[in-house]
């Protein structure tokens, strides 16, 4: 596969990923390499990894514990201390080895190390494959309110090699797939055709991720600071991101993956869609029927959406005041700041869970 170009950084995909990194590794003449790793990707992934870089024996991993809770400014206190110890200094390169939680993490702690050090992303599941380490963004969460603290800044190189997936629980697999319907959604009927189809024969996946990178790159480099279009890569993600972070933080609820959350989401800010933009009342049904076929479906209360909606006010495309939702005039023809009631906001609840 063609590598795909960010905006001076190269996706590269399975075979290729690693003589392209070998390459980088010897132009580069860094004087630290450093390997940022959980206590998962540093059993399961970084053997793999290391076999694959000719000069290896001079590079240092760095562990933290693996989880969405752990992606805070504490960790990245951790990892900054990590580096001074171990003399990184600004010509040092970090390399991010897991799912999106550590490459949002470590592309945060690279760009404000020493004001910046050079890093490499090598996503080990799907949806950072698809989503998280793709784009520049960069980032942790202010308690449960996520991906407050942050910056835009690409690395170098992103490697995407599905040999990962050997490694990857099947629910964190699942979670992936709801940011590549996504892409379907908010930009091509046909490509959300191709993932439905994909979900019944489970054929094709990494043509099917090459899409999906492109997708979110083409959207990505005509609006790298998401002044605009890059809103609509936030579908799903107002009311979803409320739902995570609300299933993070609530000491009753077992936590929901970032990917299982959206898909709720999804499903809602569809729903709000036909409310506002008379969006296709079959296609409404469908994509509900698609999502909670492939999602087990999550029951709400009343101080659940209470509590939900509070959270609202903490969503980063919020401006003056209002929240700003994504919505679908159609499949493939997405709306950005819309404005929506919550008397509707709790029919699109009711909707979801009968």
């Amino acid at each position: 596969m063609k590598s795909i170009q960010n905006r001076g950084c190269e996706i590269v995909f399975n075979n290729e990923c690693y003589s392209a990194l070998n390459q980088y590794i010897k132009a580069g003449k860094f004087s630290n390499i450093f390997v940022l790793v959980d206590y998962n990707t540093h059993e399961f992934c970084l053997p793999y990894l290391l076999s694959n870089i000719e000069n290896r024996s001079s590079i240092k991993s760095i562990i933290i514990t693996a989880g969405e809770e752990h992606k805070n400014i504490e960790t990245c206190s951790y990892v900054w201390s990590q580096l001074s110890q171990l003399d990184a200094d600004r010509k040092s390169l970090l390399i991010n080895l897991g799912g999106g939680v550590l490459t949002d993490l470590g592309g945060f702690v690279a760009c404000t190390f020493k004001r910046g050090i050079k890093y490499v992303n090598i996503p080990t599941t799907l949806l950072s494959m698809v989503d998280a380490s793709v784009g520049g963004k960069t980032g942790v969460d202010l308690g449960a309110l996520k991906n407050q603290i942050g910056i835009i800044n690409n690395g170098d190189l992103v490697l995407i090699d599905t040999y990962y997936f050997n490694t990857l629980p099947e629910i964190e697999f699942r979670s992936g797939i709801a940011e590549m319907l996504k892409h379907g959604l908010i930009c091509s009927k046909d490509y959300w055709k191709k993932m439905v189809s994909y979900l019944i024969h489970k054929e094709n996946i990494d043509q099917l991720i090459y899409e999906s990178v492109k997708i979110k790159t083409s959207v990505v480099n005509q609006d790298p600071n998401e002044m605009g279009l890059r809103k609509i890569l936030n579908f799903g993600h107002t009311l979803g991101h409320a739902i995570e972070s609300y299933y993070l933080e609530s000491e009753e609820k077992i936590k929901l993956l970032h990917g299982e959350a959206i898909a709720i989401g999804m499903i809602l800010e569809v729903y709000l869609s036909f409310k506002i933009f008379n969006f296709s009342k079959h296609e409404l049904y469908e994509i509900k029927r698609v999502f909670l076929e492939y999602y087990p479906k999550v029951s709400f209360n009343k101080k659940d959406l209470d509590a939900i909606l509070e959270l609202l006010k903490y969503d980063k495309k919020n401006d003056h005041g209002n929240i700003n939702f994504v919505l679908l005039e159609a499949i493939g023809k997405p709306k950005i700041d819309c404005k929506v009631d919550n008397r509707l906001i709790h029919e699109a609840f009711d909707f979801y869970s009968k």
